[in-house]
């Protein structure tokens, strides 16, 4: 027997709020699709009578509300009932053309759970063990996850215990093909994952659509504790999802969500990628548009990680299949990379043989970082003339201009002019070094003072 929704009001009473946990129907007479699907009756709560109540006494976490209602075989209630907490008014729109045929319906859109998934997505302990003891199946899932996935996505660790002492399969996707290691993505389901993976998951579980490990989302969400104990765990620090990415690369591309999060989400990256590359991850590793781990460093601004990349010997001027260099990224980042001082990521591609910018294009450059004016220097100084039309001071804002004042006005006074013979100097030896140069610079005698200079120290005006 289905039990299903018949629209409107409830008889005597005011229509309640419309959400996940409140519903409203009359139990009606259907025929027994549920059955046929093996999921059995699907109940709607109706404003009153034991199945609101056993409903409400779960998200309570009344034991003995539950225990009482489940004693009473008059209810006609198991703990494997499956509810409807689907809106009634809401509907899902198929539209279907190929050619000439057409179809259009609209199909009633069910959200399906069990008293067992909203124990164990409150983090209800003892209902979970009231429900299990009284036979409720671990890995029912008639609305695509199981109660395993609803507890670790909640953090509870507690109650993936006892669901996995209970008999629940760690390893079993969801709807959207993701196992329960899936769902950890939080420091308070670090817990959680170390359950899951003592009771047998599988450590590089693929998900079905992304093709991604628990280390992909563990690298592309920061979490730098989750990372480490799947790495203890054997994970592999070079596995590629659907996209050709590898963990490494997803730790690249984290990105900051405000301005004031710049500094911790570039801690967070720079742990991450030190203990990939530690594990044996592939520093120069590409995805399928030849996209690498140092590109997606320097476009999001990310100057710890950039340095780290260029010590393990990545290729500096490596294209993406839309011809940009790690330069390229460096300099066509967001606004926020401003936060995290894009010069330190400049100056240290440039110490590492980057090719320079050409010139025709340094106006545009200028135009768009000249609120970092060291961004701006150290790329002069990798000229023996400072290349920039006369009309190039019209570029930079009056109040920038004034902001930066002593530099701006070295560098507009050396338009087309001859630079000092110290710096001409440093050009001549650092073309000479061309290739060689992060490795050979620092073996030269030269003192402290002069080897920062050949290195394209900050100085804050040009000479």
């Amino acid at each position: 027997m289905l039990m299903s929704w018949s629209p409107g009001k409830c008889t005597g009473q005011e229509e309640p709020p419309r959400d996940r946990h409140t519903l409203c129907a009359r139990l009606v007479e259907k025929p027994d699709r549920g059955s046929e699907s093996g999921l059995g009756p699907i109940i709607t709560c109706t404003a009153s009578g034991p199945a609101l109540a056993f409903w409400q006494a779960v998200l309570a976490g009344d034991v003995g509300s539950v225990s009482r209602i489940l004693s009473d075989s008059s209810t006609g209630l198991a703990p494997d009932s499956v509810f409807d907490t689907s809106d009634p008014e809401r509907w899902r729109d198929y539209r279907f053309n190929i050619r000439a045929l057409r179809l259009w319906s609209l199909t009633y859109e069910e959200e399906l759970t069990t008293p067992l998934h909203v124990a164990a997505s409150r983090g209800h302990t003892e209902i979970l063990r009231l429900l299990l003891r009284r036979r409720a199946r671990p890995d029912s899932a008639p609305g695509g996850r199981t109660a395993l996935h609803e507890a670790c996505a909640g953090g509870h660790a507690a109650c993936v215990h006892v669901l996995l002492v209970a008999g629940a399969d760690p390893n079993t996707p969801d709807q959207d093909g993701k196992r329960p290691l899936h769902l950890c993505r939080g420091a308070a389901t670090l817990e959680c994952a170390e359950l899951l993976l003592k009771f047998g998951a599988q450590v590089d579980g693929r998900s079905e659509d992304e093709d991604e490990t628990p280390l992909h989302i563990a690298a592309r969400l920061g979490h730098v504790e989750l990372a480490d104990l799947l790495l203890r765990r054997g994970a592999n620090p070079d596995a590629r999802n659907a996209e050709g990415w590898t963990p490494l690369l997803a730790a690249c591309d984290t990105r900051c969500q405000s301005l004031g999060d710049a500094e911790a989400t570039t801690n967070r990256c720079f742990q991450l990628c030190r203990l990939l590359l530690s594990a044996g991850a592939k520093a120069d590793a590409a995805d399928q548009d030849k996209l690498r781990p140092l590109h997606l460093a320097c476009r999001h601004g990310h100057s710890a990680v950039v340095e780290l990349l260029l010590s393990c010997g990545v290729s500096t001027n490596a294209m993406d299949y839309g011809g940009h260099t790690a330069l390229h990224c460096a300099l066509q980042g967001p606004a926020t990379a401003l936060a995290r001082s894009p010069e330190h990521t400049v100056r240290a591609l440039l110490n590492h043989g980057a090719v320079r910018v050409w010139p025709g294009a340094l106006p545009k450059v200028l135009e768009r970082w000249c609120t970092s004016p060291r961004t701006i220097e150290v790329l002069m100084n990798t000229y023996s003339v400072v290349q920039l039309p006369e009309e190039a001071k019209d570029l930079v804002p009056p109040e920038t201009l004034q902001k930066h004042q002593r530099f701006y006005a070295s560098l507009f006074a050396l338009v087309k002019q001859p630079r000092s013979l110290q710096h001409l100097s440093r050009c001549v030896l650092r073309s000479h070094l061309e290739g060689c140069l992060p490795y050979a610079l620092p073996r030269l005698p030269l003192p402290p003072r002069l080897l920062r200079y050949m290195q394209l120290d900050f100085e804050d005006v040009l000479y």
